[in-house]
């Protein structure tokens, strides 16, 4: 009860932050390009689940999301870490895990509906290239593994969001965010599994649903969780170490 009552607080203070809502329009960055490169220079055969790979589960996947949830992560903490307002928090009291779960959930759920703008911008701008028919089945399909997506990366993102409780700037975590995005994506080709986001590309892309991706190492689902689960276990950990040692 007192998780859904920060959680409400979380979100009404996010109402007054104009740029967190900026942020979503960046959803519809990639199923935009994606409409001019198969408009003007590439043609996906009629196929969307070619567009879609390109719309929502390519640089989405890899760089914006992640990015963007990383900026989210360090605005979530850095007002309250910034002027110092936890003291007046844990004198209510509020529980310290509490407090941080409350803004993973709040992490999770910006993160999924960034995926549903994201699918809801690749079906409109498939419809809008002319050569894709509409179909309920890919369509279901996309918003299936775009579900996926939104979720699985807010886990895949616990570890900056326990640096920027770590951390009274934001310099720092925004800077480990970008390190963090453009390693995952470098390291999927390399070893899927020592990284979240590359662990979470493979779940994304299991059964080879999506051409392209994962096509070069043999895909290990039980590994990929367990990645995520150590990285998201050490992450909690480190932030109840960090939360505890604030007074």
């Amino acid at each position: 009860m007192a998780l859904l009552k920060l959680l409400q607080i979380e979100f009404l203070k996010l109402r007054r932050r104009t740029f967190v809502w900026m942020m979503m329009f960046s959803a519809l960055i990639m199923p935009f390009l994606a409409y001019l490169l198969f408009k003007y220079a590439w043609d996906t055969g009629g196929d969307p689940v070619q567009f879609y790979k390109w719309s929502a589960f390519g640089f989405t996947l890899f760089i914006i999301l992640p990015v963007v949830l990383g900026i989210l992560s360090t605005m979530l903490m850095y007002n309250e870490n910034q002027y110092d307002m936890l003291k007046q928090l844990w004198i209510v009291p509020v529980s310290k895990m509490s407090y941080f779960f409350s803004k993973f959930l709040v992490v999770l759920i910006y993160s999924v509906c960034f995926m549903i703008v994201t699918a809801i911008g690749s079906v409109i701008f498939s419809i809008l290239l002319g050569d894709i028919a509409f179909d309920w089945q890919h369509v279901l399909f996309l918003i299936r593994k775009c579900l996926e997506i939104g979720v699985i990366t807010a886990f895949a993102m616990l570890p900056i969001l326990a640096i920027a409780a770590a951390q009274n700037g934001y310099i720092l975590p925004v800077a480990v965010t970008l390190v963090y995005a453009f390693l995952g994506s470098i390291i999927v080709s390399i070893n899927t599994y020592i990284h979240p986001l590359s662990s979470m590309a493979v779940i994304v892309a299991r059964n080879g649903d999506i051409p392209g991706l994962n096509n070069t190492q043999v895909v290990n689902i039980p590994m990929a969780i367990f990645s995520i689960l150590v990285w998201g276990i050490a992450s909690v950990l480190l932030a109840n170490a960090v939360l505890a040692r604030r007074k």
